[in-house]
């Protein structure tokens, strides 16, 4: 990078090697952040790594291949058959002659430029929608919940508000009493795989193959998303548990938080093999079949859940399994975080 002097202080420019390097896809992630946040407010620099990626030898000819595609696909037919219609007496070619939308559009095509610009190809103007989707007159804790991903905008966020105040509900309500505790247990640490799987991926996030060009994209964005789902379901989940009835000898309200972390971390790098959802679906069934049917073969009520739930989540011993998992899946989803750079297919 090249240092500039201002008087406002140091500042920094991208250099050429810098934007070869980003361009080729080999800058250091540090770096390819600077760069992505910097171009954001500086035209100059924009254009020198807009220069770069033109000039690669594999970006520049894919994206003339784009664009000639996405041309051939947007491109009207000629005006001249327009003009010739309409002289013939077709009422919507005349009208479609003489729309100024129809001429912006056909500079646009000639030009390169975007329609209702003035500005050279692959240049826009902001919508009023900007360039995520969200209004911009929401306010800013909106605009966090729309960033946090679609998980906590969507289905699953009903999900965990109803699984926490049914729980609460059947204690009280139904008269179940301390049995809901062992219940909601074994129930809590699915429920942020479920969110994660939501967060991230091609089938999940319609803006996923964008975010996921950008350096702030990939394992950053996934544990940032992630990190939201647990910011929710942990205080909901484990204060619907404080209020349960507490059972003789039964395992704590917080009790499924280190269970809960571990298959996280485990659903994450799952998920570097095989793909976000499948990781998150594997873990899930694993859970059912090894803790859940076994906790609940003795009945799925009553004293004999708590017997079967307690081995799981009781005991320092216990807990500390737990944990241990946590930090392994942890250390593996670090040594796999590149494989999050690249887009999933399936």
């Amino acid at each position: 990078m090249r240092r500039e002097r201002s008087g406002l202080g140091p500042d920094w420019h991208v250099g050429g090697e810098l934007a070869a390097r980003y361009a080729a896809g080999t800058a250091a992630e540090s770096d390819a952040w600077s760069l992505e946040k910097h171009v954001e407010a500086c035209g100059a620099c924009a254009a020198v790594v807009s220069s770069a990626v033109r000039a690669g030898p594999e970006t520049g000819p894919l994206l003339a291949s784009i664009r000639a595609a996405v041309l051939e696909r947007a491109v009207p037919e000629p005006r001249e058959s327009v003009v010739a219609r309409a002289y013939a007496g077709d009422p919507e070619a005349h009208e479609s002659a003489a729309s100024p939308a129809y001429a912006d559009t056909a500079t646009a095509a000639r030009t390169g430029a975007a329609p209702g610009t003035g500005i050279g190809p692959g240049i826009g103007t902001s919508t009023g929608a900007g360039t995520t989707g969200v209004p911009p007159r929401l306010s800013r804790a909106a605009r966090v919940v729309w960033a946090a991903g679609p998980a906590l905008r969507g289905a699953w966020l009903v999900a965990l508000v109803v699984v926490a105040l049914g729980a609460v509900a059947l204690s009280y309500g139904a008269g179940l009493g301390a049995s809901v505790r062992p219940l909601l247990l074994v129930t809590a640490p699915v429920l942020p795989l479920a969110g994660v799987a939501l967060s991230y991926g091609l089938h999940a996030d319609p803006l996923y193959e964008i975010a996921t060009s950008t350096p702030s994209g990939g394992l950053r964005l996934l544990l940032t998303r992630a990190t939201a789902v647990l910011a929710v379901s942990v205080p909901a989940l484990t204060l619907a548990g404080a209020v349960l009835p507490v059972a003789s000898g039964g395992p704590g309200a917080a009790a499924w938080l280190l269970p809960g972390l571990a298959l996280t971390l485990a659903a994450l790098a799952l998920g570097s093999f095989v793909g976000g959802r499948r990781g998150a679906a594997a873990v899930a069934a694993a859970w059912l079949a090894f803790v859940v049917a076994p906790a609940t073969a003795g009945g799925p009520a009553g004293a004999a859940l708590m017997a079967g739930a307690s081995p799981y989540f009781a005991g320092p011993a216990v807990q500390s399994g737990w944990a241990a998992g946590a930090v392994a899946c942890a250390l593996l989803l670090a040594a796999r975080r590149r494989s999050f750079d690249h887009l999933e297919t399936t």
